[in-house]
């Protein structure tokens, strides 16, 4: 279930389970419901990762593109959005899918500078620098039982994404592997001995790390018996 999207008067756009604002309780107004918040999600999602000249979006090396052609494009396919709810989409989704150069929340795109991504997720030839943060000791990855197979001999490689997406925790690799199979596998990941051999990872949004590739060395498929005891 998608939550709706809310304002609070002083601080700005939220989504909560409980629809009050995580800073002052207050109830605020509702801004989007939970479909459209979805739809603007989704749309904003594939022309920034995979369909950018369909949106009529030119992005640089680096994946960036101007905020006021996004929103541009969302207002041309749904003609009730505008610069108010795709920044509050941008703002409150849950797994940090975008980054903005812009004020965050604002309501205007007046500042030619002002400029939008994706994190993570492209299957469109971009070049995404690597970030300082820390990485931790095992990550995890979710994938359905028929591919173990060809992940025992040949590791995880990108499919129809520029990198193999990893997960902080074995639910959150559960749940990523849910999309493609009702009792998914979770794999550990050696993220130390990876980094300690030179593999890069690179942390992508709030709770996504990637890499080139993950050799099968670095792989343990017990983790999927350690997660479902707990």
């Amino acid at each position: 279930m998608t939550e709706p999207v809310r304002t609070c008067a002083e601080h700005g756009p939220f989504a909560t389970d409980d629809g009050t604002c995580p800073r002052c309780g207050a109830r605020g107004t509702e801004l989007l419901t939970g479909a459209r918040r979805r739809r603007i999600s989704k749309y904003t999602s594939g022309a920034l990762r995979h369909f950018p000249e369909d949106a009529s979006l030119e992005l640089d090396g680096r994946g960036w593109t101007s905020y006021d052609e996004l929103v541009a494009a969302v207002e041309r396919k749904y003609g009730w959005a505008g610069h108010e709810h795709v920044a509050a989409v941008i703002a409150t989704d849950p797994k940090g899918r975008f980054e903005r150069t812009g004020p965050e929340g604002a309501d205007e795109g007046s500042d030619p500078g002002d400029r939008v991504r994706a994190a993570y997720g492209h299957s469109v030839d971009v070049d995404l620098e690597p970030t300082d943060a820390p990485v931790p000791d095992e990550l995890y990855h979710g994938t359905a039982p028929a591919n173990l197979e060809s992940i025992r001999e040949s590791g995880l490689r990108p499919i129809s994404r520029q990198h193999v997406h990893l997960s902080e925790s074995p639910g959150a690799a559960r749940h990523v592997g849910s999309r493609h199979a009702t009792d998914p596998v979770v794999l550990a990941v050696d993220a130390a001995g990876m980094l300690a051999d030179d593999h890069r990872i690179t942390k992508r949004g709030r709770e996504t790390y990637t890499a080139d590739r993950v050799p099968p060395r670095y792989l343990d498929e017990s983790a999927s018996s350690d997660d479902r005891r707990h």
